[in-house]
């Protein structure tokens, strides 16, 4: 022993009277050799997982084997190892083990050695402390979290069903080996999962060990990443200050927990605190285990435990934000929203009563009095215990939402101060890290903001921070300038802090790099990517810096290019119209440029200009005088010189209170009519907002007492604020949402002074926030949206909103407030509810990002009580169904030129509805053109015009009306109103768009509408938000380049698709969709579908074969190429991309936004900007959308509410391997997605083979459930492809023309078929031809090649007879038949022996179908079809461009079987008039008179009245040689049309034939269609009905031409 420990150096720590504790690196050698040495045994047992064993097993077996060899020793080493995870710590696990070493014979003086992480210790030291009575074991941990927590202290156990470690035993081990080399092979997320138990010992203990914790992370977090090399670090000389650093967290946090250990061994007071975060984490732990790990869910305990101690006034928020930032630091999780929370499924099951329900069973528990472990500040517990906290508190904190119970403040008259201002301290922490010296920040907020521009400043390497004051003071030792490009790979990630990022975008235009090489990228959450930037982003391009857009255009994220100067200076030009922040983000930077800087400031109004002069006021503190210009007269000009310089460090700056933030308390007292003094906001504030109180509460009536430091507010007495009319607040814009609250209930007239002309009395209009819709969310659509829940009318302007206020008695109580996950939103509403009962806030959190002790200090500091409020998700569905009435009218709004007319036309005559164009009723009203009207009257008077006739059209056609407005209808609020209200309450409203560079084109040339006035862009920008705002729907229309008749046909059967889809007259589902018929998807992973138009061109790919839908992956699409995680795609290209697809095809869409956490690219923390996208996809028509279950409930509930006819897909996506089949967890999915969707999908991952026969069991189970629906189940991977096989319904497939499969293990549509034939799953089946002679005859050709290319094992042939006989009768009634052909003669002769017919075929009076029809019984009937007329009826519109007209005319010549399909095709195509002309009268009268009179079929005895009513469709329904042998002539009478027409020969021999050659002679144009293309299509129609599959059509097409050609 003491030669290895010559070669070691070791640490140890004292525990229970001994140094047990021993601890280096690369340790093994010396682990071995001091077991054998202390510990004699005969026996000495290695304990293990497979995990550890592959890393670490052969080295102990070597080592052991060799000393026990070189010192003699008689006795054995055996190993064991067991599987990995939680589930080995159980009573069986714990017995296995006992059987292995009976098995082995080891007796009482066995050495147990547990080698592993801690459900190893745990388990093996258990089985140690029970084994004879007891025997030794040592303690070998691998993990970070087991070196520091689990293996000290002796605590052993297993789990059981109804907890953790509730079965277990104190027995100390005799030695714990810490050896760190083991951490080098353990993924980072682990470390991450230890590092929670290290924070959490220095958080109770001590402050110092905290500090360091805090302050280097990254150091931290390096000393595990770099492998030691040749033992580096077993002894001192070879040990790095990475390992000495890491050594030293680790020992430090072992030797506080074995000092409270040695003093209260078996947890009787002291050793509880150790369980600071345990008792809420161990909850949580219990509910999302194994998918969350032991330290993450310990992590977010912390924080929710020390934010009880800060409600009961026992913590400060700092500390709560240091505690914060610290694990955060280290990658955990702080918070149950966290996204790897969220995302679960079994998130759904984190609610209050749940986890307060699992805290009953806590060992530190005294009956049902649940104990906590209170901090009261870093380094110190409230008591040296455990404290009894009541379950109302614990349960406010849980609470996702909170309500304020309405009342008068208990400690009025109010002091207090409010956190320190946000503006001023990113400002400080940006001119403090920028100077030299130090400097003591004090009052600095501590909110979500500073603490990303702290970190990001630190990743610069701009500055050092540390604490003071426990935490009360940021001490800030500047960098001077001097940053340093992030490590590649790191990204500035600023969350939603868009003063950080503004500021930031500039100070990072200061990083330098030698070469030029380096840049930095800064980028944020989904809401931070869609704030502008692009107006700062330019005037640094201008100035020389390198900066590009690394997503949207105008906005994060950012590649900041690094140079060897920085940025010029110079004389830059600003827009300053949409923030302040840009201005200060240059100012702030500017004195470091190489040149002065002159900055201009540009595109007219300043907005916030109160925030430019603090920006100006701070720099001079830090020793930067900024001049601002005037001009002669001396005003004040928007320019300003900055000069060179550095900033220095004033030893101390004492921060201002948020000013937006004291509106809040204030604003309390003006409506509770109370008392309330801030202490640190007065006259002197460098903060805007601080002129609140006089501009806003003082005219609502309140009495303001504000000294330079001081503001002091009574309300008047509840009820009694005032309305105050006009009000400017540009100066103030944060706080207007908490004048909007008051003017709500501000009831009392407005003074005179301030009353506005044609508005209520009680009016208060507020201007000068335009730059509100850009903040968090759109505050003024927030405000108007959430104020109307309370029954407040409230009118939206261009720069600001109209509040009207009513008495609070008549205000809607029981209110729940969506607040946009934005802070001033959460706030204002809370002023609201101190007055109104039950109004919840639902979102409680979001206040974290200014003032997180919010709902703290509304109790403790002004006294009002505050409830914490478990949403039930059906309450938080705050909008109600859109009900659309059936049949309404569909109204078209969009610009000029986008093709309202042309699309409205088709979809009237598609629907068989009406069409009505409010422009030409205008005109036939007015009895003048538009264009004269316009002329005479002006705009104006034509917009009046248009609102006043709107009421009547939609009062007149109200119904099956295609109405095309004009483009200009959403120019007037009131007709806005009126298309909003009809959306909402009637029909549809249809946004018609088309690109804005094809509308300009259009409109260049287009000359009979009167002109606009200005550019044609303009007009479409200020139109844009209108048409969005007013439409239910949207439809892009495509126009094809080159105007081909297949992009007619393409666009005619988009609108036919999309118009019946949302009128739910012919809504675009699959008849496949039923348990009896198997259904697929095509998942498409194109990240552009336009480049990709050839492959999904159904005339020349084959990519959509057999499949009954295409699933579009959203987030997978990207304008930049291949889309990587996390992707958002722009909303517009979104829009392109789903538009073209349905161009291209008329399959139901699959509209599908993966998250990141669920296997796709979208980001999961994202709800508004999903939701958003998926409200997209509704809008345009797509059928179904797939939405995760783990999203936000009463965002899928409210999706609901829209989907009309669409489906939701409710699914949900496990990638672990770790979802079972067979357990609650499953269950508790399946019921989720049964509830909120219309089709559940469950997607796990199977391990081995048999977790596809688990799968098919749960699904046959769930079938026969009462109300089942459909449900796709399937498996991932390799493993799980027999799953994807067997699944019914809707499985998703591949292509290989497809880039990638969107899943592992997916298959093509072939490859499923033919493993289900294999599975004896699809038996072959025998089609047929019956007829005579048919020798000739491409059907073979035809069925057989679609059965060889999808797969299927099926097979088609001739069977010839003369009659109808025996051997027909014996084919379709043998069980493997599966269909058949009709030809002649049979057609009719064939019905006695069917079944049913289809009232097609009843009609027509012919079959030429035969298919076999299983019934619920299993009985198998005949059903006869006649497909002719869709032959014809696809054939015709394939050829012609628009849909023939009611007014047509079509001729029949031929009055057989073919001919009776033929009248039924015209009918369906809306022919008004059907002629019959035969060689016999009779046959042609009779097959007339045999048709309803509503199909208006007439016989013809010549042809002579076809030069009257020529036909605009010729159908030849004789055999081609009846024309050439001369037994039937035709005259040129019948080609007299015009226009031309259409000529359908159903003869397919010679393809020419007499009478196409006769329409080719004329000198109109007719479009022949030949009985080839008419038997492709009818015979792609009995393929469908056959197979329930899509044909492949390009293959046969193929086909049957060559066999065609070639006989």
């Amino acid at each position: 022993m003491a030669s290895a420990e010559n070669k070691t150096d070791i640490k140890k720590v004292h525990i229970l009277g001994k140094d047990a504790i021993h601890c280096g690196f690369h340790l093994i050698p010396y682990i071995v050799e001091t077991v054998l040495g202390t510990l004699s045994s005969s026996a000495y047992v290695l304990i293990t997982d497979s995990n550890v064993a592959k890393f670490h097993l052969d080295t102990f077996k070597d080592e052991f084997t060799s000393q026990i060899a070189s010192k003699s020793l008689q006795t054995r080493f055996i190993t064991h190892i067991i599987p990995p995870g939680e589930t080995s710590k159980s009573r069986e696990g714990k017995a296995a083990i006992e059987d292995y070493l009976l098995k082995h014979a080891c007796t009482r003086d066995t050495v147990i050695l547990a080698v592993g992480g801690g459900v190893i210790g745990d388990l093996v030291g258990f089985v140690a402390a029970t084994f004879m009575r007891g025997v030794r074991f040592v303690q070998v941990p691998t993990t970070l979290l087991a070196m520091v927590d689990s293996s000290v202290g002796g605590k052993t156990a297993i789990d059981t069903p109804h907890g953790k470690n509730l079965i277990g035993s104190f027995w100390q081990p005799e030695y714990i080996f810490i050896d760190a080399a083991f951490l080098e092979t353990l993924p980072p997320r682990e470390f991450s999962n230890g590092m929670a138990e290290v924070v959490k010992t220095a958080a109770i203990w001590n402050e110092d060990e905290f500090a360091a914790l805090e302050s280097r992370s990254s150091e931290i977090f390096a000393a595990i990443q770099t492998p030691s090399q040749n033992n580096a670090g077993r002894d001192l000389a070879s040990r790095s200050a990475a390992q000495h650093l890491l050594l030293q967290v680790i020992v430090g946090s072992i030797s506080v927990k074995a000092h409270i250990v040695t003093i209260d061994e078996r947890e009787t007071g002291l050793r509880n605190l150790v369980n600071f975060g345990h008792t809420i984490g161990h909850a949580i732990e219990a509910v999302v285990t194994p998918q969350i790990l032991h330290g993450e869910c310990v992590s977010i305990g912390m924080i929710l435990e020390a934010e009880i101690a800060r409600q009961m006034g026992i913590l400060s928020q700092v500390a709560v934000g240091r505690l914060t930032r610290c694990l955060k630091g280290y990658n955990l999780p702080t918070s149950m929203h966290d996204h790897r929370i969220s995302t679960l499924s079994s998130s759904k099951r984190l609610t209050p009563d749940r986890l307060l329900d699992i805290m009953k069973v806590d060992k530190k528990n005294s009956g049902p009095a649940k104990k906590v472990v209170l901090l009261s500040r870093i380094g110190a517990t409230h008591e040296p215990k455990a404290t009894v906290v009541p379950d109302a508190i614990i349960r406010k904190t849980l609470c996702e939402a909170v309500s304020v119970v309405p009342g008068t403040p208990k400690h009025s008259p109010i002091s207090m101060a409010t956190p320190g201002s946000k503006s001023i301290s990113n400002r400080a922490l940006v001119l403090a890290s920028l100077a030299s010296g130090t400097c003591r920040l004090k009052n600095l907020l501590h909110s979500d903001d500073t603490q990303v521009m702290m970190a990001a400043l630190l990743d610069l390497q701009g500055a050092s921070f540390s604490w003071e004051d426990g935490g009360e003071t940021l001490v800030v030792i500047g960098g001077q300038g001097e940053l340093i490009p992030p490590p590649s790979g790191k990204e500035i990630y600023l969350g939603n802090a868009g003063t950080a990022a503004r500021f930031l975008t500039t100070v990072c235009a200061l990083v330098r790099s030698t070469d030029g090489s380096q840049s930095t990228i800064v980028t944020g959450n989904a809401r931070m990517k869609q704030r502008p930037v692009g107006p700062l982003v330019d005037a640094l391009r201008s100035n020389g810096v390198t900066i590009n857009y690394q997503e949207t255009e105008g906005s994060l994220p950012l590649q900041i290019t690094a140079s060897s100067t920085g940025f010029t200076g110079g004389h830059i030009k600003l827009a300053a119209s949409v923030s302040s922040q840009y201005v200060s983000s240059i100012l702030l930077c500017a004195p470091y440029a190489v040149e002065p800087i002159v900055l201009e400031l540009t595109g007219g109004q300043v907005i916030s200009q109160p925030y430019i002069d603090m920006t100006l006021a701070m720099m001079k503190t830090f020793g930067i005088l900024v001049t601002r210009r005037k001009d002669e007269s001396g005003n004040l000009l928007d320019v300003y010189d900055v000069p060179k310089g550095h900033y220095v460090n004033p030893a101390e700056y004492v921060i201002e209170s948020d000013a937006s933030s004291a509106t809040y308390p204030l604003a309390v007292a003006a409506i509770t009519g109370t008392t309330c003094t801030l202490t640190n906001i007065g006259s002197s504030s460098l903060q805007g907002d601080a002129g609140f109180a006089k501009a806003v509460l003082e005219p609502m009536g309140c009495t303001v007492k504000q000294t330079e430091t001081s503001t002091t507010v009574t309300g008047p007495p509840v009820g009694q604020l005032r309305a105050i009319g006009y009000v400017d607040m540009e100066p103030m814009t944060d706080a207007f949402l908490t004048a909007s609250v008051l003017a709500a209930v501000a009831c009392r007239a407005v003074t005179s002074e301030r009353t506005l002309e044609n508005a209520p009395a009680t009016t208060t209009r507020i201007l000068g926030i335009a730059n509100q819709r850009v903040k968090e969310c759109n505050r003024i659509r927030a405000m108007i949206d959430q104020l109307a829940k309370f029954g407040v009318d409230t009118k939206e302007l261009d720069d600001g909103l109209e509040i009207y206020g009513i008495d609070h008695s008549s205000l809607k109580e029981g209110t729940s407030i969506h607040c946009y996950d934005d802070h001033r939103v959460a706030m204002a509403f809370s002023v609201l509810g101190s007055l109104i009962p039950g109004t919840i806030i639902e979102e409680k959190r979001c206040v974290e990002k200014t003032w997180p002790n919010w709902w703290d200090d509304l109790e403790n500091k002004i006294g009002l009580a505050v409830e914490g409020v478990e949403l039930s998700h059906e309450s938080k569905a705050s909008t109600s169904k859109v009900n659309h009435e059936s049949g309404a009218s569909v109204l078209l709004c969009g610009m000029r030129g986008s093709g309202k007319t042309y699309i409205g036309k088709i979809a009237a005559a598609e629907l068989g509805w009406e069409y009505l164009d409010a422009d030409q009723y205008l005109e036939q009203t007015y009895n003048m053109t538009c264009k004269e009207f316009v002329h005479q009257k002006g705009w104006d008077a034509f917009r009046a015009a248009e609102s006043e006739i709107l009421p009547k059209i939609l009062n007149q056609r109200s119904s099956k009306t295609i109405i095309s407005l004009g483009g200009g209808i959403v120019e007037t609020e009131i007709a806005r109103e009126i298309l909003k209200d009809y959306g909402r309450s009637k029909g549809p409203v249809v946004h018609i768009s088309r690109d804005i560079r094809q509308i300009v084109a259009y409109l260049t040339v287009e000359t009979e509408r009167p002109a606009y006035g200005q550019e044609i862009e303009e007009v479409f920008e200020r139109r844009k938000p209108w048409f969005d705002e007013c439409s239910t729907h949207r439809f892009l229309s495509i126009v094809e380049p080159d105007g081909t008749q297949n992009g007619w046909r393409r666009t005619r059967n988009q609108v036919k698709t999309y118009f019946g889809h949302i009128t739910g007259a012919a809504p675009n589902t699959p008849l496949n969709l039923q348990p009896s018929r198997r259904s697929y998807f095509l998942s498409l992973t194109f990240p552009d579908i336009l480049s990709q138009q050839h492959l999904l061109d159904e005339d020349t790919s084959s990519i959509l074969d057999g499949v009954d839908a295409v699933e579009l992956r959203v987030d997978l699409l990207s304008p930049s190429g291949s889309a990587t995680a996390p992707n958002i795609p722009p909303k517009d290209y979104v829009i392109l991309q789903l538009s073209t697809l349905k161009h291209m095809t008329s399959l139901p869409i699959v509209y599908t936004v993966r998250t990141v956490s669920q296997g796709g690219a979208f980001p999961d923390d994202t709800h508004e900007q999903l939701f958003e996208l998926l409200e997209t996809g509704l809008q345009l028509g797509a059928e179904y959308i797939d939405v995760e279950i783990t999203s936000p409930r009463d965002r899928i509930q409210l999706l609901s509410t829209h989907k009309r006819a669409s489906r939701i897909i409710a699914s949900h996506h496990d990638w672990t391997g770790r979802l079972r089949w067979t357990g609650p967890e499953i269950e508790d999915i399946y019921t989720t997605a049964s509830n909120l969707g219309d089709i559940i999908k469950i997607v796990g991952k199977a391990n081995v083979l048999e977790e596809n026969m688990e799968l098919r069991r749960f699904v046959q189970r769930k079938a026969v459930e009462p109300h089942a629906k459909p449900f796709i189940a399937i498996n991932l991977g390799i493993e799980g492809q027999l799953s994807r096989i067997l699944n019914p319904t809707f499985s998703p497939v591949t292509h290989p023309s497809l880039p990638v499969a969107a899943a592992p293990g997916q298959l093509s549509f072939s490859q499923i078929q033919i493993g289900l034939h294999l599975l004896g799953q699809l038996p072959r089946k025998n089609f047929f031809l019956f007829g005579s002679p048919i020798s000739k005859s491409p059907s073979p050709t035809l069925h057989n090649t679609g059965f060889r290319v999808l797969g299927l094992p099926h097979h088609y042939s001739l069977h010839e007879t003369s009659t109808v006989d025996d051997s027909v009768r014996q084919i379709i009634r043998s069980l493997n038949f599966g269909g058949a052909s009709v030809t002649i003669p049979h057609k009719l002769t064939i019905i006695p022996e069917l079944d049913n017919l289809t009232s097609a075929a009843q009609l027509i009076g012919a079959v030429n179908t035969i298919v076999p029809v299983q019934q619920k019984g299993g009985k198998i009937t005949l059903l006869g079809d006649n497909t002719d007329w869709l032959g014809i009826t696809n054939a015709i519109r394939a050829q012609s461009r628009d849909r023939l007209r009611p007014d047509d005319v079509g001729l029949i010549i031929g009055a057989g079987g073919t001919s009776r399909a033929a009248v039924y095709a015209l009918h369906e195509l809306g022919v008004r008039v059907v002629f019959i002309w035969n060689r016999t009268y009779s046959s042609a009268q009779q097959l007339a008179s045999s048709f309803p009179p509503s199909f208006n079929v007439k016989a013809l005895e010549s042809l002579d009245p076809l030069s009257v009513s020529p036909p605009a469709v010729v159908i030849g329904t004789i055999p081609a040689d009846a024309l050439a042998s001369g037994n039937l002539s035709l005259s040129s009478t019948i080609f007299s049309r015009e226009q031309g027409g259409i000529v359908v020969d159903m003869a397919y021999r010679p393809k020419i034939t007499s009478l196409l050659q006769l329409a080719a002679s004329q000198k109109a144009t007719w479009l022949p269609v030949y009985g080839i293309d008419v038997l492709l299509e009818q015979g792609f129609q009995q393929f469908l009905s056959w197979t329930g599959h899509r044909p492949p059509m390009q293959a046969i097409t193929h086909a049957v031409h060559t066999f065609y050609e070639n006989s």
